[in-house]
């Protein structure tokens, strides 16, 4: 059921237009000022800096995506050889699927192509309510020798799943425990709707070392999901929640106001480098990706190093012209709302 419904998701994600229909991330309202003197060479830009105590080239990190297939495995094999290349970090699909079945772990077991990247491993925070603990989460980090663990939250996405486990009740303490008791750092994402303010501060008391807002404007799961259901009232249900979710912007400057302490990454909709310098600067460390890699990842190692070093490119030209010679300076240097509604 697992392999199936990965393939599903695939497939939907690399033939179908599943991006949000209806609203945006809301980075097109933001622009930053041109520097027309920046007193600065394009090459003396810096884009290093330093995430869950490593060091990365560039601020970016390839979102978590696919696994449990031939075909997800194919595509983090050719994910993992970009990250290592280019400096950055990685994060592997929810590895659900191999727990469950160990013999689809080598499609999650990239760390040979990867020896120094920052290597995220993935599960849903939701399946603690369903037999899930310090073990499988133990199991996940070990299977890819990950520097840390992702727990993901996606309540709505479960709501659309014929097969899906809705009981979110009581997660918050049981995501506390694993943060105390895991020897590698907690990440907890959502997977497109966003984390709002108030989720975000809650989260933040747990422990965690990291928040990924994954706001909406990108791929968005209710149109995935809507290709896999067979039953018309199920299928007018997820399509009617094309309008939910909170924007990425808003997600990170609503998240960036209330967790000081830890690192907030930005991702839902993120498709140029010049999105990633406006989520830094709006207060993220740094951002994710994954749609724009689904295509070149099934194709080549190459074609996905293409696609992340033009979004690279982009943020070091859009530092050069914004007069940020590195990453601090960026996050210091503001940025012009041009719409009137703020968040």
């Amino acid at each position: 059921m697992h392999q199936l419904r990965k393939e599903e998701h695939l497939r939907a994600c690399a033939e179908r237009n599943v991006q949000s229909p209806l609203h945006s991330t809301g980075l097109e309202h933001y622009r930053f000022a041109h520097c027309a003197l920046p007193e600065i060479a394009l090459d003396d830009v810096q884009l290093g800096v330093s995430f869950l105590g490593k060091r990365l080239r560039a601020p970016i990190l390839i979102s978590a995506m696919t696994g449990g297939t031939a075909a997800g495995g194919r595509i983090n094999f050719h994910l993992a050889e970009a990250a290592q290349t280019l400096g950055i970090a990685m994060g592997v699909g929810s590895q659900r699927a191999a727990i469950e079945d160990p013999t689809v772990s080598w499609t999650y077991q990239v760390r040979q192509s990867a020896p120094d990247a920052v290597l995220l491993a993935n599960l849903g925070a939701v399946q603690l309510n369903y037999g899930y603990g310090l073990e499988q989460c133990r199991a996940a980090v070990d299977m890819i020798r990950a520097d840390a663990l992702v727990l993901h939250l996606n309540p709505l996405q479960e709501c659309l799943q014929p097969d899906g486990n809705t009981d979110f009740s009581g997660l918050l303490e049981k995501i506390e425990s694993i943060c105390k008791t895991l020897p590698v750092p907690v990440i907890v994402k959502e997977v497109g709707w966003g984390l709002s303010d108030d989720v975000a501060r809650r989260l933040m008391r747990t422990g965690v070392s990291a928040l990924d807002v994954a706001g909406s404007g990108g791929t968005c799961w209710s149109e995935v999901e809507k290709h896999r259901i067979a039953q018309p009232a199920q299928r007018k249900i997820a399509a009617d929640f094309a309008e939910w979710g909170i924007p990425t912007s808003e997600a990170v400057v609503r998240a960036s106001r209330v967790t000081d302490d830890i690192p907030i990454i930005a991702s839902g909709g993120i498709r140029t480098g010049i999105d990633v310098a406006k989520c830094l600067s709006l207060g993220a460390a740094i951002a994710g990706l994954a749609h724009p890699l689904v295509r070149p990842a099934l194709l080549s190692v190459d074609a996905t190093i293409e696609t992340l070093s033009i979004i690279i490119d982009e943020l070091r030209i859009a530092m050069f012209c914004a007069g940020a010679k590195d990453i601090p300076t960026l996050r210091d240097t503001p940025l012009t709302k041009t719409h009137h509604s703020s968040p």
